[in-house]
């Protein structure tokens, strides 16, 4: 066992680091995938040129896929504030790595026109928003300070792993007021089991980013951002066989020279220590 200690509201924790549970969805080139906004299909084929074909199934030596994917659309993906940005910041820039505490909560999304919380121009009223009260009950059942909190949807169920997300709100999405008490609680890693934290169309504001991210609505440059180090994955997926609580983060992403790139969080329990 590899187990990290730490101390937190005068109570010792451990995390075994040998047993991390995956929150990301398995991407599959070749079969079922969530997709967001219309995008293609995240796709592989073998790399083939001058006699040489990377697929040993194929005669080749050995297996060279060419994979092509959109990341803000084919899966789970972090990104960050250059995401709404003229400026071209780099997410791994802003994610250095490192484990970070994290809250697991899980909300049951209510229709927007009944919530009392802001309603996005020409938004239905029976749309579903993650509101502040709601956010702010659950997180009142995990209390403390937390750099990372993990966002679960209701009802939560497989089908989130090939959905379709189609239309003007095909998903679930945060009122501006529950962004700004994710802020308020000082959270710098978001995770969400959503396509995205905004309505899919709603005019280009992404009020629920701009809050997080300190944003203004309508600037345009990364040092107009007051939390330029924030960052927010989504379409993670989230089992239900991973209970809320308290848990160690490790948003693990490769080194894209890109606004956001496919992510991989791993959690590790915390449990008391004596």
């Amino acid at each position: 066992m590899s187990e990290v200690l730490l101390t937190r509201a005068g109570r010792r924790y451990a995390a075994d680091l040998s047993d991390p549970l995956s929150i990301a969805m398995p991407l599959d080139f070749d079969g079922v995938q969530p997709n967001h906004f219309g995008a293609s299909r995240a796709h592989a084929e073998p790399l083939a040129g001058g006699g040489f074909v990377g697929d040993v199934r194929a005669g080749g030596t050995v297996n060279c896929e060419r994979l092509s994917l959109t990341p803000h659309c084919n899966g789970t993906h972090t990104e960050c504030v250059g995401h709404v940005t003229t400026d071209r910041l780099a997410v791994h820039e802003v994610l250095k790595g490192g484990l970070a505490i994290a809250r697991l909560v899980s909300i049951r999304p209510v229709p927007v026109g009944t919530s009392g919380e802001s309603l996005e121009p020409g938004a239905a009223a029976d749309e579903a928003v993650v509101t502040a009260a709601a956010l702010g009950a659950a997180l009142a059942a995990w209390p403390g300070e937390s750099e990372a909190l993990i966002l679960r949807t209701l009802p939560n169920d497989a089908s989130k792993l090939g959905r379709r997300y189609e239309g003007d709100a095909p998903a679930p999405y945060l009122t501006p007021e529950a962004a700004a008490l994710i802020v308020a609680s000082g959270i710098r890693h978001l995770v969400v089991d959503l396509p995205s934290l905004d309505r899919a169309r709603d005019g280009g504001r992404l009020a629920a980013h701009r809050v997080f991210w300190g944003l203004p609505p309508g600037a345009r440059r990364v040092h107009e951002a007051q939390r330029r180090d924030a960052t927010i994955t989504e379409l993670a997926w989230i089992a239900p066989t991973v209970r809320d609580g308290w848990y160690m983060l490790d948003l693990q992403l490769p080194a894209f020279i890109s606004d956001a790139a496919p992510s991989r969080p791993l959690l590790y329990p915390l449990r008391p220590h004596d």
